[in-house]
């Protein structure tokens, strides 16, 4: 844990197709033994409300991070981040600290050298392509959930990781959520017996109601919107499309399939991810899945209902739908459900009083999502939830969503990764992309 900066640098980068980084060096007296010489120098590409609070507030926080550098489209967000940053390492020492930069565009920041990681908080459609540049400028790579939002994008950037072997985390904390892991270890290790069927639901869109489609607005001056658009296409400027001016709201990206699946892949990509994991099929995915569901109209026209089943090769079902967000595993001689965000149940007490024995599975102790990453890095270790066991999760909501706009049983090879016979549910793995600014 304690693995000096230089020594990380010389093992962990010497597999790497990245260059060589070379750290920013402050004198030791400004932060003692945590000075960023010390610490893995991250930059935080996304300065919305996700970044601004938790993410940079978990960072700052952490003695293994030192935050170099913020990036954002939108000059506001930018100048807030930096302040912050800024403010934090002046009052942690007594100093006036101006050593956090700032970046427009992230293809600039990433040509920096003294740059080891990135934490990635931009909207969904942006994901892949930032995160693969990432992975070709040898960063490590923290990405915000959902990782994509297609499956063949997905694909693209685990191998992209693969090429590049850089340490990844998927920007999720359910993981770390002691009445969650508890849950996994109890189903992992057989406390239910074997696994039968699995329960997930996502809460509905905390975003209102539908929204009909918005006049054309002058674009903001303090943003990018052409950048902000990147691989999407071409579209005109409303607010409700993008996020508040100079507030933190809940975005309305959030809410067109342009930039984000919606609700599906939104809260699914935390829930549907402990299903995977206390199922034991990370790496795996369903043989069916079939369903149904609404979409709204308008300028957001992401799905406000739907209930998919899915069924394994193991003849273990998953039913996920819209309702309240909770896990629920059925097995053989019992049941655990876990409900967001610390209530857990079982069929019988005996099942949550079990100990787990030595031989057993055991997670325990587990950091918090930034620090998992930070140490993965430190440690040159896989992460607790790396970028290939998110890519699997978020297909299982994208697999549902297709299902719905197929509106037929389809059947899948979750080892190709491709439709057995379906040719129009093939065509929506790939979602095209505005090659302006990236191509694969």
């Amino acid at each position: 844990m304690e693995t000096t900066r230089r020594n990380f640098i010389r093992t962990a980068v010497a597999g790497s197709a990245g260059a060589m980084i070379v750290p920013t060096i402050v004198p030791s007296s400004v932060f003692g033994s945590s000075a960023p010489s010390n610490r893995i120098n991250i930059a935080m590409i996304g300065c919305g409300r996700q970044t601004v609070n938790p993410n940079i507030p978990q960072l700052l926080a952490s003695p293994n991070a030192q935050i170099v550098a913020v990036c954002d489209v939108d000059s506001w967000r930018l100048g807030n981040a930096q302040k912050q940053v800024n403010d934090f390492y002046s009052a942690q020492k007594g100093l006036n600290y101006k050593g956090c930069k700032i970046f427009s565009d992230h293809r600039e920041l990433l040509r920096k050298k003294d740059i080891d990681a990135v934490m990635i908080s931009v909207p969904d459609h942006w994901h892949v392509p930032i995160a693969i540049e990432a992975a070709r400028a040898g960063k490590h790579i923290s990405l915000e959930k959902p990782i994509s939002t297609c499956i063949e994008h997905g694909r693209q950037l685990v191998k992209a990781i693969q090429k590049y072997k850089v340490i990844t985390r998927n920007d999720s904390e359910f993981r770390t959520l002691p009445k969650f892991s508890r849950a996994v270890e109890l189903v992992r290790n057989g406390r239910i017996g074997k696994i039968q069927r699995i329960f997930v639901a996502v809460p509905a869109e905390l975003n209102g109601s539908a929204l009909p489609p918005q006049p054309t607005m002058p674009v903001p001056s303090e943003l990018n919107y052409d950048l902000w658009l990147g691989p999407g296409w071409e579209a005109p400027y409303t607010e409700k499309r993008v996020h508040a001016q100079k507030a933190y709201g809940r975005p309305g990206w959030m809410r067109v399939d342009s930039y984000c699946n919606g609700m599906i892949s939104n809260w699914g990509a935390h829930l549907m991810g402990i299903a995977q994991w206390g199922n034991n099929s990370e790496y795996t995915g369903p043989v069916s899945i079939e369903g149904t569901g609404d979409f709204d109209k308008g300028l957001w026209n992401t799905l406000n209902r739907f209930d998919i089943r899915y069924q394994y090769q193991n003849g273990v079902e998953l039913f996920f739908k819209i309702e309240r967000p909770y896990v629920r595993f059925e097995g053989t001689d019992g049941w655990i459900e876990i409900e967001y965000q610390d209530k857990l149940s079982a069929s019988s007490q005996a099942i949550l009083d079990s100990e787990i024995k030595p031989n057993e599975m055991q997670i325990r102790n587990i950091p918090n999502d930034k620090e998992d990453f930070l140490l993965a890095i430190k440690n040159n270790k896989p992460s607790l939830e790396p970028l290939e066991t998110a890519h699997r999760t978020i297909s299982m909501c994208q697999l549902g969503l297709i299902a719905v706009k197929s509106g037929a049983k389809l059947n899948w090879d979750p080892e190709k990764e491709e439709f057995i016979n379906d040719n129009a549910a093939s065509a929506l793995l790939n979602i095209p992309i505005r090659e302006k600014y990236f191509m694969f």
